[in-house]
């Protein structure tokens, strides 16, 4: 596998070695101790999966008390995946990665802890799947606006707005929420 780092060097893009033939493909998705590796501990304790129309715009979502890491990789179709770095004590504060995940890159994003996470669909429908390193908690769950003008995040333009839930559309701007420390 090969792991690179983003221009926020904690959140890091892997990109399987992938083993075809005319019969199919074979390739590995994750292991730990690429993770062990690079000083990351960590022990996912729940796979969640979604599918989504295009337009759709998920996010950015977060949890404060129980924070959750999260290996992102899509099954069929393409998203423009984000995460936004919400840890005040960190030099990257408020900065926001993207990058482009599909079933044809097989390329997945690493979220650690303490970023606010979310994706928008860009081919007709999207399955999504990560790996989270602790459990959903509604009570926890927080949202950063999609489109808060402080950080800038570069969305594709499909040329309509977004699909959203009330949720993300009513979300709070970065000066608004509880930030980690």
């Amino acid at each position: 596998m090969i792991i690179t780092e983003t221009k926020i060097p904690d959140v890091l893009l892997l990109e399987p070695i992938i083993h075809g033939d005319d019969r199919g493909f074979f390739m590995e998705t994750f292991r730990r101790s690429h993770f062990e590796e690079r000083g990351i501990a960590l022990d996912f304790v729940q796979d969640n999966q979604s599918r989504s129309k295009r337009g759709t715009l998920r996010g950015l979502h977060f949890q404060i008390e129980n924070p959750q890491g999260k290996l992102v990789r899509v099954l069929s179709g393409e998203v423009f995946d984000v995460a936004v770095d919400l840890r005040q004590s960190s030099p990257t504060f408020g900065e926001w990665v993207g990058e482009r995940l599909s079933s044809d890159n097989n390329r997945q994003m690493w979220v650690p802890p303490g970023f606010a996470h979310g994706f928008y669909v860009i081919s007709k429908s999207a399955d999504l799947s990560y790996k989270c390193t602790d459990y959903y908690c509604a009570e926890d769950e927080h949202s950063l606006l999609w489109c808060d003008p402080s950080i800038g995040i570069h969305w594709p333009d499909s040329g309509q707005p977004p699909l959203l839930s009330p949720r993300d559309r009513d979300a709070a701007e970065l000066h608004e929420i509880p930030a980690f420390s």
